[in-house]
């Protein structure tokens, strides 16, 4: 085994493997980071924070458009194409130098290249080994692909290549219509780009809420977004200038499309691992314990490579739990409550159990439901669309599930998440004095819909 010189070495820099080491290094542990690109990982770089700068951008270009109706005049409205990814990218950029500055301020040895998992608890790289107490794995996932799809960066997209795709595409195929496939959806939708929806299931955004994935369809379609639900891509076929794709299931059919987005998932990564058998797997991704620990004593694992729900706030709560536990800080927790969000327009959150959950695992509840169109705050600033909807267990009215979508639906959540995990009831949400006039208001008034006492219902 090579010396240990370090308490824990980190293999990954996202926001498992940054967050892990960080927290590490406050504890006054000796810290080791890996990774092969940039501080960050995929979510700072290529995923979680670029994404968004889009969206924004979209966000703004949609905004402009309607200047009229709020009494601007602002002539003829276009954008350049360059600029729009550019910014993305400086966000990014920007962000990454933020954490770079913050490895330093924690004195963690930042080491960029491939790591290479050895035996007890070493690691190869850069042509040395490196040895610790302890290794945390979190190296995160990349983009699921179907059989033959090879990205190139113009007719073959994953999320990577498409946030920086060079030329706006006049068609495009997104396959899957989880939330990556639905906020890129939105974001070529929003510059012109006709696009194409297809999800195997029978809805978009299948771990939704039906209502909120039914409400999301609506809207989208009105946009003019094509969603073909229940269809699958049979086949690919580069011709030309764009891909010919033949189409299966509900909506048997053979179609030209500039670009062909691939947004089915994801798998882990799994490069560091010098034999395939080295860790025990569970479904493709590394399986650990209730400490986080791996087949391997003294290794652990968090984030999206132990599988779902791959989140990043998720990824950063579980290695914070993973070091402060392996570290005897305090035994370690599993999250139970947690948001999950997607940034198209209208947005869309959620946290607990989906109605169609309740109802399969035979609890009985109760839902309230406000829409944001009787909302002041939603009118004024004229972004009405959406509701909130609580789920309550009866007869005690504990909290089980929201979902929102509707504008700052993303930001809405965050109170349910607090009150689910302090096992809150409606009468709580209630009881509690929101701001007039705001969007929390909606989240108050489908609390007391689902009590029978709202006075604006």
């Amino acid at each position: 085994m090579a010396e240990e010189k370090h308490d824990l070495i980190v293999i990954g820099g996202g926001p498992a493997g940054y967050v892990g080491a960080i927290r590490a290094a406050q504890m006054g542990k000796k810290v080791a980071l890996i990774e092969r690109d940039r501080a960050g990982g995929t979510c700072l770089n290529w995923g979680c924070i670029p994404t968004k700068a889009l969206i924004r951008n979209a966000e703004v270009y949609r905004l402009v458009q309607k200047a009229a109706d709020f009494g601007i005049q602002t002539g003829s409205v276009s954008f350049e194409w360059d600029r729009v990814i550019a910014r993305s990218r400086g966000v990014s950029d920007r962000i990454a130098k933020g954490l770079e500055f913050l490895f330093k301020k924690n004195k963690i040895e930042t080491i960029s290249g491939q790591a290479q998992l050895g035996p007890d608890r070493s690691v190869r790289i850069n042509g040395q080994t490196l040895g610790a107490e302890k290794v945390l794995l979190a190296t995160g996932a990349k983009p699921r692909l179907i059989p033959g799809f090879q990205p190139d960066g113009k007719k073959f997209l994953t999320s990577r290549e498409a946030m920086v795709i060079p030329k706006r595409p006049d068609s495009i195929l997104i396959i899957g219509g989880g939330a990556i496939g639905i906020e890129f959806a939105y974001f070529f939708n929003s510059f012109g780009t006709k696009v194409t929806v297809v999800e195997a299931l029978p809805s978009i955004l299948p771990k939704e809420d039906h209502e909120i994935s039914g409400e999301l369809s609506k809207i989208f379609t009105r946009s003019g977004i094509r969603i073909l639900t229940g269809t699958t891509v049979d086949k690919l076929i580069a011709q030309g200038e764009g891909v010919e794709v033949a189409l299966g299931g509900a909506f048997p059919a053979t179609e030209q499309f500039e670009t062909v987005l691939c947004a089915i998932g994801v798998v882990p990564h799994l490069d560091f691992l010098t034999d395939p058998n080295q860790l025990v797997l569970e479904k493709g991704f590394v399986k650990t314990d209730d400490h986080y620990q791996t087949s391997i004593p003294g290794v652990y694992g968090a984030g999206d490579l132990i599988g779902p729900p791959w989140l990043a706030h998720v990824a950063s709560y579980e290695a914070i739990q993973a070091v402060e536990g392996m570290f005897g800080e305090h035994a370690p927790s599993k999250p139970k409550v947690f948001p999950s969000c997607t940034y198209c327009h209208p947005q869309v959150a959620s946290t607990g159990l989906t109605e169609n959950e309740c109802k399969a695992r035979g609890i009985a509840y109760k839902v309230g439901k406000y829409p944001f169109l009787s909302s002041g705050k939603a009118l004024a600033q004229g972004d009405n669309q959406g509701f909130v909807k609580l789920i309550n267990s009866e007869p005690d009215g504990r909290l089980l599930g929201c979902h929102i979508i509707g504008a700052d639906a993303t930001e809405l959540i965050a109170e349910m998440a607090l009150a689910m995990n302090f096992e809150l009831t409606a009468a709580d949400i209630a009881a509690t004095v929101h701001a007039h006039p705001t969007l929390s208001e909606i989240v108050f008034e489908a609390a007391e819909m689902s009590l029978g006492k709202a006075i604006h219902g």
